[in-house]
């Protein structure tokens, strides 16, 4: 495979010598080929990253490739961020593959085997980081990776697409501030992603404001599926001085409290008010309609999606030159939130109601 090395770089065969292994096994890792021992390829790549061995694009295969990786499938979600990067794909001609590994954090060691084997044009991953080793393998075959909906802070050579999280939960919570709510509780996603503290950081941020002093008992951590939404809901609302008011990190947490309150003979918004977060198609539909804030998660795959094409045209590597910040807007990008009011929410109950 041709390189762009300057005069006085490392050669292959050079590599091969220092590696200890033959000229057509580094040919193999360049070329992705499966018939390399796990530690041999780690020594090839290295050795390649460390003296700046460069590599031109891959020919385009005959039907091109998007990559959408994901922790997780069993989402509505999921979905939305799926549909955003086929609308790219489809005006590109190209088709989109969907993975399903690893942890919320990271795809599992084992994928970046599959991706080197499939070539696609970029790859877009709802992850909150990338390893360094995998972002090196990625980068050694030419293929651009963007992370969507970063959960972390991303490191700077990391493109990602993310959206504004605080001013989501500062909107959701003075909502319910303005409508005459004081006491509301909070059940934000897991403690250890970015996006779960800074709705959480925007809620408390907007009862300071209206010189309200958080509780800490009415603050929780759930997982952004139903089922936690629900759980922490029950605990809440049996309290003797329970909330009257619940602003959920997702959608799907908001039905979980809705579906506590109907266990525990409360009305909504009656007698509780209910914000989610996402907007995602249910929540518009669900009884009541779910007052939430629109995280605009087909445009922000979309906006990954074409990232990953600006990379391929504009470096060749699909590798920033520098840091992000440095390397021009397009790979750091973060989309604006809005409050959507439905009917889940009202002025809570007084004397006279």
């Amino acid at each position: 495979m041709a390189d762009d090395r300057s005069a006085g770089r490392i050669t292959l065969a050079q590599v091969a010598t220092q590696a200890g292994v033959s000229l057509s096994t580094v040919s193999k890792v360049l070329n992705g080929r499966p018939d390399v021992s796990a530690p041999t390829r780690v020594k090839v790549e290295e050795l390649l990253d460390e003296h700046g061995y460069r590599r031109s694009a891959p020919t385009p295969p005959e039907a091109p490739l998007l990559e959408i990786v994901f922790h997780e499938l069993d989402s509505i979600w999921s979905m939305q961020l799926i549909r955003g990067v086929q609308n790219i794909a489809q005006r590109n001609g190209m088709s989109v593959v969907l993975t399903e590994t690893g942890t919320r954090h990271s795809p599992g060691a084992d994928w970046v085997e599959g991706v080197l084997r499939r070539r696609p044009l970029g790859v877009v991953l709802v992850f909150s980081t990338l390893p360094d080793e995998l972002k090196k393998k990625l980068w050694s075959r030419a293929i651009p990776f963007v992370i969507v909906d970063p959960a972390g802070d991303p490191e700077p050579d990391v493109p990602s697409v993310g959206s504004a999280n605080w001013a989501g939960g500062l909107a959701a919570t003075r909502h319910l501030i303005d409508l005459g709510h004081r006491r509301i509780a909070v059940i934000t996603g897991p403690e250890d992603m970015l996006c779960s503290l800074a709705r959480l950081d925007g809620f408390r941020s907007a009862l300071g404001m209206a010189g309200l002093t958080p509780d800490p008992a009415l603050v929780r951590y759930g997982d952004f599926h139903v089922a936690s939404g629900r759980e922490h809901a029950l605990d809440l609302l049996r309290a003797p001085d329970r909330p009257t008011a619940v602003f959920a990190g997702s959608d799907l947490q908001a039905l979980g409290v809705l579906e506590a309150a109907r266990v525990l003979g409360l009305q909504v918004p009656e007698d509780l008010s209910v914000v989610g977060y996402d907007d995602i198609p249910l929540a518009q539909w669900s009884s009541p309609a779910l007052t939430t804030v629109n995280q605009p998660l087909v445009r922000m795959a979309e906006e990954a999606a074409q990232m990953l094409l600006r990379l391929r045209g504009d470096r060749g590597t699909g590798r920033p030159e520098g840091p992000a910040e440095e390397a021009g807007p397009e790979t750091r990008i973060e989309l604006g939130t809005r409050l959507v009011v439905r009917d889940s929410t009202r002025a809570p109950k007084g004397p006279t109601d």
